[in-house]
Order: C-alpha cells, then sequence, then structure tokens
C-alpha cells in the first residue's frame, strides 16, 4: 500500500460536490501556506471549514497532484470570517452572501451557536423575519445533524458514506437513534460487522447483557449464516453460536431469542424434530414457495392424448429423434403442471428444452423462457431462437426506498401473462428468488425448471434445486445419456468422470482438455499469465475477452485478488490514453474487465436501443468504458447495459480478470484457464472442480498441482444447508 500523506488546513474553496453521495473535490490551505487539491467522499464541508485529512496521493491527468481522503477530522470556523465563508457558500437553505454577512457582522464569533440554540436572536436583523428565522435554523440543524453524525462514525473508523446511508433509511433521527442503539449499524441495511457495533456500544457504556446486544447478536448470527447458504438455524445451534460469539452464559441468547419470536421478527417452527429458527424474511418464503408450488402440482394439467404424435412431428419438423429420455421429458411436459429437467453437460438438455418450447407452442401456450443471470438468459436466447429475461427483470424487480426492502411489480396480485415458465440454470435460484418467482405464477400455470443438480448451490439462501428433486414430489426426468459427439469432448468426459468420484485424465492430447503441472504456486501464476496474454491468443487464435481464469479462492497465490492483479498488469496495462482511478488498495482502470459483487438495485442501466432498467447483480460482468476526468464517476458497460457508478459504488465492484469458480456459476466461456492448487479445505472438494470444468465451451487448461486436483475429485463433503422446502413439501405441508 502507498505511503499514507496527513495534511491539516482550512477548507479555501469547492471545486465539485455531489449532494447525493458526498463525493466532493476541494482546494484545502494547509497551515504552511499550501493550495492542496483533495478529493473523497466529504458530505456537506464549506470554505472556512477545518481539516485534518489522512490520505495517498495520485497524479490525476487533468488536475495535477491530489489528495485522495482515506480518514479525516473536522472542526468547524471559529474565526468571524471563516465563519461568513462558511455561510454564504450555501450550506444552509436560505442564506446567502447578503444574510451571512448580516448575520456575522451582528453575532461575530458567536453566530454559529447563535444559530443552533437561540435561532429566535436572528428576527432582531432587519430583513429576517421570524418565519425566516426558522427556516433558516431548520437547515442549519439539518445539516449539523449530518455533520454530527459522520463526527460520531469518524470516531470509530467508519466510513463517511454510512452517512448517507444513514441519513436516507431514518432522516434527521439517525444520529439519536444510533446513539440510543448502536447495533443497528449491523443491520443488513447498513453492514458493519458486529464485532465493530459492539466495541461500539461497550465503549457508550451499553451493559454487557443488555437486550439490545443479545438481540442484536441473534439476528446477525441468523443473518451471517443465511451468507452462508442456510435459511434456518436450529434453536441449539442458534443459541451456541450468540453465546460464543458474546462469550456468555446460553441462558441469555435463550431470553433475547424468546423476545425476538414474541415480537415477530424471528419465526420458530419444529420441522423433522427440529426447532427451526427463521428471520421472518426467509420463513415467509420457504412458506409461500411451498405453498404455491402445492398449488401448481394440484392442478390437472394432463394433455397426454395428443403428446405422443405432437412430439413425433416436432421430431420430423426438428430433423431429429429424440433419445428416450428426452422424448419422456418432453412428452411429460404435456402432462405436468410442473417438471423438473436435469443432467450434465452433453446429455442433451437444450434439445430437450428445444422439443419442450416446441410443444407448447404447438399447444398455442403463452410460453416466457427466464435465468438467474444475464449471461446465462442470452445463452438460453441463442440456443432457443427465442427471447429470454432474467428472472429479476421478469417480475419487475424494484428496491422500496420506503421498506428498504426488494419489491416485485409482478405478484399474486397482478402475475405474469404466461401459461409456461421455463428457467434454465435453476442450481443458481436461491429460496427468496424461486418464492418470488412463484408467487407471480397464475394458477395453472406450468412450470419447467432446468438444471445441473451437481453443480455448485446458489450463493443465496437455501439449496432450491436440490430439495425440489429429493422431496419426491416434483416428475424429474435425469438426463443421463452422453450423447457420441459430445463424449468426443475430453471436457465432458473428464466432467463425467469427476461426477463418479474419479480424477479427471491429466494428459495434453486430449484435443480440448490440456494440464499444466506446476507445484509452485509462483510458477503457476506466471505461466496463467503468459497463458492468457501471449500464448492462446497468438497460437490458438482465442481472444484475451474470452479468456476467463477461474480459481477456487479469493486469497493465496491463486486467489482471485493476487492474479487480478498481475493480470490488470499484463492484459491491460497503464498507458497515457487510459484514465486510472485508486480506490483503497485497488487499481481501477479504463478498458478492465470487472464484476459486480453483490446486488444493487437502484442502479440504472440502459441498452443501445433505448430500453432502460435497473438492477445490477452479484457476479454481472462488464467492462470500464471511462472514467470521469474529475475521477467522481466511472461509465460501465455490462453485455450491452450501460450505467453510471459514482466512486462511492467501488465498494461492490471487482476486478474479474479471475473469478472463484462460486462467481462463475451459470456463465460459459469458450476457455477457461483454471488454477488448481491447494486452498481452503471447504473449497477442495468434487462441487468445485466440477462446477469450474462445465464452465468451458471450446477449450480448458488447468495449471496446477495434480495433488490437488485428485483430492478434490475424491471429496465429495458438501456442506449441508439448513432448509426446510424439501421436509415441507415431501410432509405436504406449507
Amino acid at each position: 500500500m502507498e505511503d499514507v500523506t496527513c495534511c491539516d488546513g482550512t477548507v479555501h474553496s469547492l471545486i465539485f460536490q455531489n449532494a447525493e453521495n458526498g463525493y466532493t473535490v476541494l482546494r484545502l490551505l494547509t497551515e504552511e501556506g499550501e493550495v492542496v487539491t483533495v478529493v473523497g467522499c466529504i458530505p456537506c464541508v464549506a470554505p472556512g471549514e477545518h481539516l485534518t485529512v489522512s490520505g495517498v496521493w495520485e497524479q490525476h491527468p487533468q488536475h495535477g497532484e491530489q489528495l485522495r481522503a482515506v480518514e479525516m477530522e473536522r472542526s468547524l470556523p471559529e474565526e468571524a470570517e471563516e465563519i461568513f465563508s462558511y455561510l454564504s457558500s450555501g450550506i444552509c437553505k436560505g442564506v446567502g452572501p447578503a444574510t451571512a454577512r448580516a448575520i456575522v457582522d451582528r453575532f461575530g464569533s458567536e453566530t454559529l451557536d447563535i444559530l443552533e440554540r437561540e435561532p429566535e436572536r436572528l428576527s432582531a436583523i432587519k430583513g429576517i423575519t421570524e418565519k425566516k428565522a426558522r427556516e433558516i435554523a431548520a437547515g442549519f440543524r439539518q445539516h449539523m445533524g449530518l455533520r454530527r453524525l459522520m463526527e460520531f462514525l469518524a470516531r470509530y473508523r467508519l466510513p463517511t458514506i454510512l452517512a448517507m446511508q444513514l441519513r436516507q433509511r431514518y432522516g434527521d433521527a439517525a444520529l439519536e437513534l444510533v446513539r440510543e442503539n448502536p447495533y443497528l449499524l449491523s443491520t443488513d441495511d447498513c453492514g458493519v460487522e458486529f464485532s465493530v457495533t459492539d466495541e461500539i456500544a461497550m465503549g457508550m457504556g451499553f451493559d454487557v447483557d443488555c437486550q439490545a446486544r443479545l438481540q442484536a447478536a441473534v439476528t446477525f448470527e441468523l443473518s451471517h449464516n443465511e451468507n452462508n447458504g442456510h435459511v434456518f438455524l436450529p434453536r441449539t445451534k442458534l443459541v451456541s453460536a450468540t453465546a460464543q460469539l458474546l462469550e456468555c452464559e446460553s441462558h441469555l441468547p435463550e431470553i433475547a431469542l424468546d423476545a425476538l419470536i414474541a415480537q415477530g421478527a424471528v419465526v420458530q417452527e419444529e420441522l423433522a424434530g427440529v426447532e427451526a429458527c427463521y428471520l421472518r424474511r426467509l420463513w415467509e418464503a420457504e412458506a409461500t414457495a411451498c405453498a404455491r408450488l402445492n398449488t401448481l402440482l394440484a392442478v390437472e394439467a394432463d394433455e397426454s392424448r395428443q403428446a405422443e404424435r405432437t412430439v413425433t412431428e416436432i421430431e420430423a419438423e426438428q430433423g431429429i429423434t429424440y433419445a428416450p429420455q428426452q422424448r419422456q421429458a418432453v412428452e411429460l411436459a404435456a402432462r405436468q403442471g410442473v417438471l423438473i429437467l436435469t443432467g450434465g453437460p452433453g446429455t442433451g438438455k437444450t434439445t430437450a428444452v428445444r422439443g419442450i418450447v416446441a410443444l407448447f407452442q404447438k399447444m398455442g401456450l403463452d410460453i416466457v423462457l427466464s435465468a438467474p443471470t444475464g449471461r446465462a438468459a442470452k445463452r438460453m436466447s441463442e440456443l432457443t431462437g427465442m427471447e429470454a429475461q432474467t428472472v429479476h427483470r421478469l417480475l419487475g424487480m424494484s428496491w422500496n426506498d420506503t421498506t428498504h426492502q426488494l419489491t416485485f411489480q409482478k405478484t399474486e396480485k397482478e402475475p405474469l401473462e404466461a401459461d409456461a415458465v421455463v428457467v434454465d440454470e435453476m442450481s443458481m435460484v436461491d429460496l427468496p428468488l424461486f418464492s418470488a418467482l412463484l408467487r407471480a405464477l397464475r394458477p395453472g400455470t406450468r412450470l419447467v425448471l432446468v438444471g445441473d443438480a451437481d453443480q455448485l448451490p446458489s450463493v443465496g439462501a437455501g439449496n432450491v434445486f436440490s430439495d425440489l428433486i429429493r422431496s419426491g414430489r416434483v416428475e424429474t426426468v435425469f438426463l443421463r445419456e452422453v450423447f457420441r459427439q459430445a463424449s468426443e469432448s475430453a471436457i465432458i468426459r473428464n466432467a463425467h468422470a469427476v461426477n463418479l468420484g474419479e480424477p479427471p485424465l491429466l494428459t495434453n492430447d486430449q484435443g480440448d482438455f490440456f494440464f499444466l503441472c506446476r507445484r509452485s504456486g509462483e510458477r503457476a501464476v506466471d505461466t496463467l499469465v503468459e497463458l492468457c496474454k501471449s500464448r492462446l491468443p497468438e497460437k490458438m487464435g482465442i481472444p484475451v475477452d474470452q479468456i476467463q481464469v477461474l480459481t477456487p479462492t479469493r486469497k493465496g497465490e491463486c486467489g482471485t485478488i493476487r492474479l487480478n492483479r498481475r493480470l490488470q498488469e499484463a492484459l491491460n496495462p497503464k498507458g497515457a490514453d487510459k484514465r486510472e482511478l485508486l480506490w483503497g488498495e485497488r487499481l481501477f482502470r479504463e478498458g478492465d474487465r470487472i464484476m459486480q459483487t453483490r446486488n444493487d438495485y437502484d442502479v440504472v442501466w440502459e441498452k443501445a436501443d433505448g430500453t432502460v432498467g435497473s438492477g445490477m447483480f452479484n457476479g454481472d460482468v462488464g467492462k470500464i468504458v471511462q472514467i470521469d476526468p474529475s475521477g467522481e464517476w466511472l461509465a460501465m458497460d455490462f453485455d450491452g447495459r450501460s450505467a453510471v457508478y459514482g466512486v462511492e459504488m467501488l465498494n461492490e465492484v471487482d476486478l474479474a480478470y479471475a473469478q472463484t469458480v462460486h462467481k462463475a456459476q451459470g456463465s460459459e466461456y469458450r476457455c477457461v484457464v483454471m488454477a488448481a492448487m491447494p486452498s481452503a479445505p471447504s473449497l477442495m472438494v468434487r462441487g468445485v472442480l466440477y462446477t469450474a470444468l462445465t464452465r468451458a465451451r471450446e477449450l480448458l487448461i488447468v495449471v496446477g498441482d495434480d495433488a490437488a486436483i485428485r483430492a478434490m475429485a475424491a471429496n465429495d463433503r458438501r456442506q449441508r444447508r439448513y432448509s426446510g422446502l424439501r421436509w415441507r413439501l415431501a410432509h405436504g405441508g406449507e
């Protein structure tokens, strides 16, 4: 990390300030008499204010040397002329230079105290009525409220941008509410680690056994485990984990949990002899999904009388002959309200889906095709010749600023106008999204769910696809036969071998599968970079943008953090024609391949045809097209969707030259280069290796340790996810 510099001085002038996100460019007059350009998130700053800034020097192509603020301390002006500069800058509604001069001439260095504590005295100044005095005071208090909130957060080294988020969430009462209960900072809205908020609360004198602390710890454990894929936690595990977190006796979390259950924030229900504890929204999602699915399963959808003849007609029209399992799938689509189609690579899922779509068309049904990611939806469109949308877009997703929750336009009140819905890549769909989809289907709508059950489960909570299959309630067709043409691919042969617990064949004469043994992490990285930079583009004619590096892990010698730095240097090096932006320890450059790392429902995007939408999702991959000369924003392109990101949004974006296997789910690449070195035990599993192999369409190169690869293939350990969907469906419950 670069050296941090400290500057102390007075704000001389503002060059730019974004009121919505607090991004600011200012001139700071230092105590040594120098003028320094400072950039960063500094909301509500104004000339005359004193700043002590710690930051990193950057060289801006247009504005020259500037200090990017990392931390800062602020204090209000004390001298009359500094106060005049501060007030006349427009920080207080209704106060311009003339009014500021009149107020300061009257009250001098006491002006700011008068504005906040005795604003009625302003009416003694000619031209200021009692009404205007109240308006000025209200504006100043609002301004000071945000300042004090920022100062409170700065005391605990929390980012300034958090003050803006709290203000949007709680309004003028934000600081008071946080002081009353600092554990609000650990809610999903703010995302501060519980250990940090706990330290703040303890420093403020909160008791170790107060209910605010205990209840916050219980909900934090449930939210934290949701991020690990769990829909609920057994009561005993929840209490034990919370007691361990707080280092307290277990009876205290028990009391807090019972209080949360009484409030309705947590739902406890007995499933299969387990006292399952859910966050309310996840319990509602699971119960709703089960109830809606039972309704779809109960509908008589049998149209089998014409099915066999129709399938024969489709075979003739498409010039193919279905394999027995493929034909079974198409015919069952006519007979079943809900159908699951699953199989590995090369087993003919696409052909069966095309047949099902053709069948539905002959039945006169309105068909909708969907997938959980933009890339998967695009591939589905290419394979079927019909438009496919992401599930989020299909449901009309939006973000409710009032409730601060994700909402969907399409629900049971305004259902989808479709007779049949086909969803691909179902292994990626988590429980909340599946529940929302089911809510949007009219009674009698046919639902076909397609995917590979052996891939990794969804990033979000639940194990929906596997739960549906294992429940035994939903008719399922398993495509197991690998077709002759597909069996000629070593990628597909090796993927199926891995799925059976056998190691892939690690030789270099397999056509589309190569293995380069590197037992040193440093040598593996050098080889990966060389492959992407020169060997593959020059010797095999594969463009750099069609090569994707995958690795099981983020950390370590062959983790995405290190690989992305090396690949950025090699594939998009520094140039006079490329603007750069340093954000913390990460460098972004025009032309970089980037990935969205968390769901952001507020991002507005536009396509070339004028289509406008909102929402970027965890795993979406794009490119930095332009960096604003002032460093305030970046123009991104995500597969034809153009969006502008403010710099404060860079905490939800990362370089994507290398991705983790988990992030690559649902995507397919012409060429995959996989780093296979020993890493965390939870990642050295068969599912990770299988998913990585099945991301490659034409060429797969594995670089790494052959022992690590064999260990992954042999390890079928799957992380257990606590989910009640399978049990509810199997027992007919809701």
